[in-house]
């Protein structure tokens, strides 16, 4: 009884963080854009992101501006967001996709405020290379390998698993060929201006 009731309260929480989020647009001119800048977004919405480590972020994080370094184990992360975030095998958090457009800012923001040893940050603009970016990206069969395994562990969410597979094949290539832009020339690219390769 005590566990249905827990399980209810959860899925009420999570019910009523969707909902907050409704207020946050998704559309619109950031959609156009092959990558597209969230921290100016992100710092209306809050002042920190938290005081996580760079050296302790784990190595599934996808590149980008924000990652997650020592976080607790409760699992907030892959409950409540599980389109972007999981938990590793050190029973960290990490971000699995990074956020294209206001309303995915805010969600990423309000889960990292929540986390307890408050292990997010957004500082990851100043840590990542294009090299680094690409070796990333080079590595990713491994990425795959782990969410085999992963499926075996009631740790995240199925359906946040197939998000973080799915996004591997369709739809990452492109972001991180935006970002590599962003790191390059430090700004974002013009609709239809060429791109690096990975």
């Amino acid at each position: 009884m005590v566990e249905q009731q827990r399980a209810g309260s959860l899925r009420q929480w999570a019910e009523n963080f969707r909902a907050r989020l409704a207020a946050y647009p998704v559309e619109g001119p950031w959609q156009e854009l092959a990558y597209w800048d969230p921290l100016p977004t992100a710092r209306r919405y809050t002042d920190t992101m938290g005081t996580g480590r760079w050296e302790e972020r784990s190595w599934l994080n996808v590149p980008g501006p924000f990652y997650a370094g020592e976080t607790d184990d409760g699992l907030n992360g892959p409950f409540y967001l599980p389109e972007h975030v999981l938990s590793s095998d050190r029973h960290h958090e990490f971000v699995h996709r990074q956020p294209v457009n206001p309303r995915e800012v805010a969600a990423l923001v309000r889960m990292a405020n929540d986390e307890p040893l408050g292990g997010y940050a957004w500082d990851g603009d100043e840590h990542w290379t294009t090299e680094s970016v690409r070796q990333w990206w080079s590595g990713r069969d491994a990425v795959r390998q782990w969410i085999e395994r992963e499926r075996c562990d009631d740790r995240n969410e199925p359906h946040g698993l197939d998000s973080y597979a799915h996004y591997l094949e369709n739809g990452l290539e492109d972001y991180l060929r935006g970002y590599l832009f962003w790191l390059a020339e430090h700004r974002e690219p013009r609709v239809g201006e060429a791109l690096p390769a990975l």
